[in-house]
Formats: C-alpha cells, structure tokens, sequence
C-alpha cells in the first residue's frame, strides 16, 4: 500500500524564503527578522530606531501580532511603511506572509525592511522570511537564562540586543552572564546593551545597522 507523504512544512516555507531574499538582494534592501518574547520592547526599539535613522535610511517595517494593529500605528507615527499582519493565533511569521505583506509596500529606494515577528522566543527561529540577519532582543526583566532555555533563537542571531537596561538596579539580571551563554552558542554575535526608553547604548546598534545597509549595497 501507497502512504503518501506530506513534504515539511519548512521546505515549503524555505522556498517562499529564497523567493523573499532575491527580492531583497536584486534591490538592495538590508532585511532583518527581530525576534523576542511578548513585551521585551521590540516595538520601542523600532521606534527610536526609525526617529533616530529617518535622515539617513529609508525603512519600512512589517509588523506581525496576533491581533489588533496596535504596534503598526506606533511604527507608522514615525513615518516609515508599516504593514500589520495578525495572525488569528499562529505563533510566528512565515514566508508566504510576507510575501503578500510586501505587495502593499513600496520597496523603491527602500533601505532596511524590518520584520518585526510574533513575540515568541521558540517558533519564529523556525521560519526564514528571507532575511539577511536575525536579530534577538532580550530584555533584562526576563532574566539572564534565557539564551540557555531558548538556544536556537540566539544561535541563529548575528546581534543581540539586551535591553531596558535602566531597570539594572531593580532585577535579578547579570549582564556578563547572559552574554556568557548567548557566546557559547554563537561566538560571532554582537551582544548590545541597551536601553529604549533611556536612549542608551543604541549608537553601537545603529552603527551595526549602518555597515550592514553599506555591505549590502556594495554586493
């Protein structure tokens, strides 16, 4: 007898994900996939970011929740696209909605693309949406044990960000700690801490931004 098998669901989503990254690459645009667990601050981060680099870089952004466009207007104050997709439950992001997400942007002289996932720390290290670069964000009011509990997240990572930083003196957090284990598992990630709401430590974050919007373009 016959078992028909049902290719994985990642092998699909792979495809999409090479469809994405040629887009990206044929215009030039840097594509990063921000990730974290629910409330560490990525919207804040895309915030000031989006401000602080609006006279040099043109950014769009791509917001995944799992409901309301909460997050997409904040994103959108600050001028840049923003396009909100809910996904009614599902846990992360996938290739193909992205994919439609991006018929409602215009990638034209467009720089960076951020996509800023459903916050979890497990199922969108999955799903590749044809980024360049993951980016972890970890806030220090999770505690320092996290890239030991959720390693996939912060090995596939080329930075880190540890931030709320400000709140150092009031949480059980060790800095040098978290960065310990998050280097055990990728020696090469770039760990900064910052702080958003501070406006601390994010020159170096900004600086790693604009090396690898200069790397792309000279590819």
């Amino acid at each position: 007898m016959k078992i028909p098998v049902v290719r994985n669901i990642l092998e699909a989503n792979d495809r999409i994900s090479k469809q994405l990254k040629k887009i990206f690459d044929e215009k030039g645009i840097l594509a990063l996939n921000l990730m974290s667990s629910p409330g560490a601050g990525k919207t804040s981060l895309l915030e000031r970011t989006l401000t602080d680099l609006a006279g040099e870089f043109k950014m769009a952004v791509i917001e995944g929740d799992l409901q309301t466009d909460n997050d997409a207007q904040r994103v959108a104050a600050t001028g840049a696209q923003a396009v909100q997709i809910n996904t009614e439950g599902g846990c992360h992001l996938d290739g193909t909605m992205v994919m439609q997400a991006l018929e409602n942007i215009d990638l034209e002289g467009l720089d960076i693309m951020f996509v800023e996932n459903v916050g979890n720390l497990v199922c969108p290290a999955e799903f590749s949406v044809g980024e360049d670069y993951n980016v972890a964000l970890l806030s220090v009011t999770e505690g320092d044990d996290k890239p030991e509990k959720y390693p996939l997240l912060f090995h596939i990572s080329a930075v880190m960000l540890l931030n709320k930083t400000d709140l150092l003196p009031y949480v059980d957090f060790d800095l040098d700690k978290a960065t310990a284990h998050t280097k055990a598992l990728n020696k090469d990630i770039e760990v900064f801490p910052v702080s958003c709401r501070a406006n601390e430590g994010l020159d170096k974050w900004y600086d790693w931004l604009r090396q690898a919007v200069s790397a792309k373009r000279s590819k």
